[in-house]
């Protein structure tokens, strides 16, 4: 999608901003015990009392036998993405969990996510915490317009690099807007000057996942949850920006 209109940009910044404070919601309710289900039924239902559509909940993706059955994709530890929500699942003291949501509101679509510690965790979780969300913050100044794909990953390369950490290759951001996921695909490595040409009013979801050890991950059996191959923590962030000449404003705030 491309903002042709401050009638847009508006419906996009009001659902950026519902979205931000159902996932601040969701977060406060992070401690130990707490159990996947439960977030995920507090961000179904706040999402549904702003009159919006948890735009999760029963999408297929391209590939997928079965609608996600959630509103809110939780993902612990070694689970990289699309974690699925349930009542076993207990986080628990000195967990990492990764917390994905999306809405759609009057038609226009956002997404976003966080990593979160669980009470008191290791310095190596924390700093893969700070440094994904750091690598994130990087790919979105270097979306500017009359720029590329390329320039967003190797941004978040060069900060996920520098922390020694594994940057996760199958997966990566997309354009959003108009669709849960739209083009382009942004990975989280690249060139600088290289893949599609950024557009100003371009709508995107940039999204690093970064990992303690190796990058290499495995699909596991419920069709949906990612998980770190040689079972290392891996961590997510995520922002919908709009594309300007100065770098990617940030929708999801």
């Amino acid at each position: 999608m491309i903002i042709k209109t401050e009638k847009e940009k508006k419906i996009l910044y009001e659902a950026g901003r519902r979205l931000a404070l159902v996932l601040d919601e969701v977060e406060a309710l992070v401690r130990p015990g707490a159990t996947s289900a439960e977030l995920n039924s507090h961000a179904e239902r706040r999402i549904k009392e702003m009159g919006d559509v948890p735009s999760f909940l029963h999408y297929t993706p391209a590939g997928s036998r079965r609608p996600y059955p959630a509103g809110l994709c939780v993902s612990i530890n070694d689970e990289v993405v699309h974690g699925i929500p349930s009542e076993e699942r207990l986080l628990k003291e000195g967990d990492i969990v990764g917390l994905d949501i999306g809405l759609r509101h009057e038609g226009l679509f956002v997404d976003m996510a966080r990593t979160l510690p669980v009470g008191n965790v290791s310095k190596e979780a924390r700093d893969l915490i700070f440094i994904t969300k750091e690598s994130l913050e990087a790919g979105i100044l270097a979306a500017k317009s009359g720029g590329y794909v390329g320039d967003i990953g190797a941004a978040i390369e060069v900060v996920a690099k520098r922390g020694k950490l594994g940057i996760v290759r199958e997966l990566g951001g997309h354009g959003v807007g108009e669709a849960v996921h739209e083009e382009p695909y942004i990975a989280n490595f690249g060139k600088t000057g290289t893949g599609e040409k950024l557009i100003d009013g371009m709508v995107l979801a940039l999204e690093p996942m970064l990992t303690l050890g190796s990058p290499a991950v495995v699909l596991g059996k419920d069709g949906y949850t990612f998980r770190t191959r040689d079972g290392s923590l891996s961590a997510h962030f995520e922002h919908t920006i709009i594309v300007t000449p100065d770098g990617g404003e940030i929708v999801t705030c």
